[in-house]
């Protein structure tokens, strides 16, 4: 009998060694991919608001408006490489204003509204824009002579040129922040035999936050 089961025992030992050493019929563990995460890129329509100061140096006989702004923006970026070019157009309410005296007597100059449409170029550094930017520039300008008197309110137009660094933290929200030289030509005005010049040059400082849709 001890035979029988010690045989037994061995045997079954000898199968386990022997299914041990076939191949296993599992399947390979499936290979793991790595998935680059999507280029961002800057084409599209945007959507967005600004705010800032503008002011210049000079302006004639007038002196120049100065003060704040705010406004909304609206635009189209498309990209080709690390080229990025579009069109770009705002407005914006101004608070910008003036006074003093010259020749004519005490007067008073204000910009209650600013719009410009330009052209956009720039190298795109992955989520990063470094642009130059150009077109037209128009205010709303008033001007008062309370001792004349006279008062004059006209749409002035005149060219825009700059440059700025626009940022997207994500794929559809940028921050930006630029500089516009927007000269919007001159204007003489006369009283009694006396004439002064008024010519507006303005120095845009902006900063905006855009939706690309």
């Amino acid at each position: 009998m001890k035979k029988i089961f010690l045989a037994a025992l061995m045997a079954g030992a000898a199968s386990s060694a022997m299914a041990a050493d076939l191949p296993t019929r599992k399947a390979p563990p499936a290979p793991q991919v790595y998935a680059a995460p999507p280029v961002f890129s800057w084409t599209g329509f945007y959507v967005g608001v600004n705010g800032g100061w503008a002011g210049g140096a000079g302006g004639g006989d007038f002196g120049s408006p100065t003060g704040g702004l705010v406004g909304g923006t609206v635009g189209y970026n498309y990209q080709v490489g690390q080229f990025v070019a579009g069109l770009e157009g705002d407005w914006d309410w101004a608070d910008l204003s003036k006074s003093g005296v010259n020749l004519l007597g005490p007067y008073s100059s204000k910009i209650d509204s600013l719009a410009t449409a330009r052209a956009r170029v720039g190298i795109a550094v992955d989520r990063a824009l470094l642009f130059v930017t150009g077109g037209y520039a128009g205010a709303d300008i008033a001007t008062n002579l309370p001792g004349v008197p006279f008062s004059s309110t006209d749409w002035r137009s005149g060219g825009a040129i700059g440059g700025g660094i626009e940022y997207a933290f994500t794929n559809n929200i940028s921050a930006k922040a630029e500089y516009i030289y927007a000269p919007l030509g001159d204007k003489s005005i006369s009283s009694g035999g006396v004439t002064q010049k008024s010519d507006v040059n303005l120095s845009l400082v902006r900063a905006g936050l855009n939706y690309k849709f």
